[in-house]
């Protein structure tokens, strides 16, 4: 019976999922609406597409387990910090002017955005080859947490769990582009939303309640440095290493404003009103999925077994699936269903990414110079290349699960690190400064790939440093913060010392911002003004404001008013 309930939640999920890519085949008839819906997409499921794509298995067993693990319940500020930074004000800082910019260059990938403003069509090509390369390991990554739980719910052998999910995504992804995936993110988002409360009771009734459950973690030790032990250090405000946990929180909270999958969501977006919706329900969202998943993981240490190495025996992957264990068969099936959930909105995210980037940033402009690609072309190869990097990915995640060397965390912080650590800078002085030159974007391309390199190399050889800086930067989470924040001082430098030098054309970008545009009193307010003496008031006055990146802005308004 409790199999038949685990079996009879997927049966149902999967077929809704098949079922969405059916229903959006219709919308997914040429490149703009396979990859960004056509610019149509609402509030809600912009918002629930960013969130969901945002929040994975990666976050759920990798960055939960070993996280909450390392830091205890201080864990959660990585969570708060995703929501806080990684969502509110990034759709704060970014969301408008993605959308008013993109839409004016005509870009749909950010290597277009790349090549169209700053005038660089190899700009354009490096970008796609970064994205091509640093994604699939990312995505592989999404695969080995979802497989380590239904082996703990279903006694599935790794393989068939990996190929089952990439085969499921591949065809709702393939039928129905952007907007399938989309609608599939509001779905599993609410799914996300309803299984992670659920689990946080479950669990903390399992040790009496959340005050016993504190005061049972109060009492693990925890080492900050050699020699060096204090009690209660996971239930510490700021737990037991707090500057490898501030890494965290800037690596996965201001990583996403340079992710790809994360700031193509802003693209998308169908209005004004879409924004201010977006901005509070993927926060709202982000405090939920994210901030649960860290607390939760927090508690990591009570059940499972501590080794000889201070790591818990099985490595940081298997302390969710250990706490899960003494769930009751109807929620360890929520459970599945919420990562299930969590895996493959990101999957379709980052392959609908990957494929719609290599083959317009790259194939294109590449093998077709001459008169481009056709449309259905351009559709039939990005529909090939999804499912050759599920293909890819899920070859990759196989092997991976022999190796002990790379973790899920490890694989997503040298993704992040490489992404964000190139893009970030160069993407967001874009849209706010005019004088960057294409030069700058060069350099942030070699730093976020190059910090990024030297870090994996060196743990995987094993390097060792007696140099603290050096030993804590080798980390790919610190590793990709160090290369965020030396492309967000690098860049404005650099412009100082050599701006951009096409004025007419940077000029002619940005009057995107400047736009006016005419809209009725019930979507504008203006200021009340003092009436014109009768003699001198016209029959109609026309007010003019500048639209500077917020609201639209040209009312006309009548004075009827005559003279007695």
């Amino acid at each position: 019976m409790d199999m038949f309930i685990k079996i009879l939640f997927l049966v149902i999920f999967f077929a809704v999922m098949i079922g969405v890519g059916i229903y959006c085949r219709k919308q997914a008839t040429d490149v703009n609406g396979f990859v960004l819906g056509n610019r149509s997409v609402g509030p809600w499921l912009t918002a629930f597409a960013f969130g969901t794509s945002y929040f994975s298995a990666v976050i759920f067993v990798g960055y939960a387990g070993q996280f909450g693990w390392r830091f205890g319940m201080a864990s959660t500020w990585i969570g708060l910090g995703n929501a806080f930074i990684g969502s509110l004000l990034a759709w704060n800082v970014l969301g408008r002017r993605t959308r008013v910019m993109t839409q004016h260059l005509n870009s749909a990938t950010m290597p277009d955005f790349f090549a169209k403003r700053y005038d660089s069509t190899a700009l354009k090509i490096a970008a796609s080859v970064i994205i091509f390369i640093f994604l699939i390991p990312y995505t592989a990554s999404l695969y080995n947490g979802l497989s380590r739980l239904f082996e703990m719910a279903f006694g599935i052998p790794y393989t068939y769990c990996v190929i089952a999910m990439a085969v499921l995504t591949g065809v709702y992804v393939v039928l129905g582009g952007y907007m399938a995936t989309a609608i599939n993110d509001f779905i599993q988002g609410i799914i996300m939303l309803v299984g992670i409360v659920a689990v946080i009771i479950a669990v903390m009734n399992v040790n009496g309640g959340l005050t016993e459950t504190i005061a049972k973690l109060s009492q693990e030790s925890a080492t900050t440095a050699a020699g060096t032990e204090f009690q209660g250090a996971y239930t510490s405000f700021f737990g037991p290493d707090i500057l490898s946990l501030i890494g965290v929180v800037i690596l996965t909270s201001l990583g996403t404003w340079g992710l790809p999958q994360m700031v193509q969501k802003f693209y998308a977006i169908k209005s004004e009103k879409s924004i201010s919706t977006g901005t509070i329900v993927s926060t709202i969202f982000a405090i939920i999925v994210a901030g649960g998943c860290y607390f939760l993981g927090g508690f990591g240490r009570l059940f499972g077994e501590m080794g000889a190495d201070g790591k818990p025996v099985g490595g940081y992957d298997s302390v969710i699936p250990t706490m899960l264990e003494t769930l009751s068969p109807v929620l360890i099936g929520i459970v599945v269903i919420l990562v299930l959930s969590a895996s493959m909105s990101t999957l379709s995210s980052l392959v609908l990414t990957s494929s719609s980037v290599l083959t317009i940033d790259f194939i294109d402009p590449v093998f077709c110079k001459k008169n481009g690609m056709a449309e259905k072309k351009k559709l039939l190869s990005i529909r090939i290349l999804i499912v050759f990097f599920i293909a890819v990915s899920a070859i990759i995640a196989i092997i991976q699960a022999s190796s002990p060397v790379l973790f899920i965390s490890q694989m997503m912080g040298v993704s992040w690190g490489a992404l964000a650590g190139a893009f970030l800078a160069p993407f967001l002085y874009g849209l706010y400064m005019k004088r960057v030159p294409k030069a700058a974007v060069w350099i942030n391309f070699v730093l976020g790939i190059g910090i990024s390199l030297a870090s994996f190399i060196c743990n995987l050889s094993g390097v060792k440093f007696d140099n603290a800086v050096l030993e804590y930067f080798k980390s790919p989470i610190n590793a990709g913060m160090l290369a965020m924040i030396l492309g967000l001082v690098i860049t404005p430098i650099i412009t100082l010392i050599a701006p951009a030098k096409d004025k007419e054309r940077v000029e002619g970008i940005f009057s995107c911002y400047n736009k006016k545009v005419t809209v009725s009193s019930k979507k504008s307010i203006i200021e009340e003004e003092a009436p014109l003496p009768a003699a001198a008031a016209p029959a109609k006055a026309q007010q003019t404001t500048k639209m500077t990146g917020k609201t639209t802005a040209k009312t006309k308004a009548k004075n009827n008013k005559k003279r007695k």
